[in-house]
């Protein structure tokens, strides 16, 4: 079925690029993890998932639960999706994973402090919002561009349904691991994390497969940066409060 981008004719023409300036700023550096900033990130990403990890369980729960619970939590995606493709998962393959969750889980276990400080101060917060939800939007960026360069295509011109899966899974795979969770982390709905991966999978695979991104220079990067702003602007706007949806409670005085 023809649904996909137009096949024509290259023609040997001058492209002025439009929209460069997406790229061409440090934020957008930083928000494609260039250099330096891919650890940071990493650091923040897996700092961040410590303090929910720690928060949940109790405080005489073993060290080595712990650790392999945060383990779950910061590369679930990463885990159950390279199985998916046959691929080897990426804390396996990426020795910076292990190297930042033990840093991380160490500073959990011997300053616990740090993490009444991030929730303290909302300077901190938004930080680590930020290194959070940009490495969560790399892993949807790179598990749905993986999706799509492995599985074939069947009643498109291109895989339609898989590639998505791959990247919403690996934007919040960590929520159903272990396995015997099964699918209690869904039973009152879809929680923020799991709508932002499943929207920016489907945003990102579609409009870099279909003929919306004809005409575009790096397209990739470009769908990269926009998705990594809208992760970070949900994750504030659900950290803090900010939405309308709010529950008014009204004292009253007892005469």
């Amino acid at each position: 079925m023809p649904f996909g981008k137009k096949s024509e004719a290259m023609e040997a023409v001058e492209v002025v690029d439009q929209t460069e300036w997406m790229l061409n700023n440090t934020i957008s550096e930083f928000l494609l993890m260039k250099n330096a900033v891919l650890y940071l990130c990493l650091f923040g990403y897996t700092f961040l998932h410590g303090c929910k990890v720690f928060k949940a369980l109790p405080a005489k729960t073993s060290i080595s639960y712990k650790l392999v619970s945060m383990v779950f939590a910061c590369t679930g995606g990463g885990i159950l999706v390279p199985i998916f493709l046959n691929n080897v998962p990426v804390p396996l393959a990426n020795d910076a994973y292990p190297i930042a969750i033990i840093i991380s889980f160490a500073l959990h276990h011997y300053f616990p402090v740090l993490r009444e400080v991030a929730d303290m101060s909302s300077i901190v917060k938004v930080a680590l919002i930020a290194l959070y939800e940009t490495t969560r939007a790399s892993v949807v960026v790179k598990l749905t561009y993986a999706g799509a360069s492995v599985i074939a295509p069947s009643l498109f011109s291109f895989p339609l349904f898989g590639p998505i899966m791959c990247g919403a899974v690996g934007g919040c795979g960590g929520a159903f691991l272990p396995m015997s969770k099964g699918l209690d982390p869904i039973k009152g709905g879809l929680l923020p994390p799991m709508m932002t991966a499943l929207t920016g999978a489907t945003a990102f695979h579609l409009f870099f497969n279909s003929s919306m991104s004809e005409g575009c220079i790096e397209p990739k990067a470009k769908a990269h940066v926009c998705m990594a702003l809208f992760f970070i602007a949900v994750a504030v706007v659900n950290a803090f409060g900010l939405t309308s949806n709010k529950t008014i409670v009204v004292k009253t005085k007892k005469e």
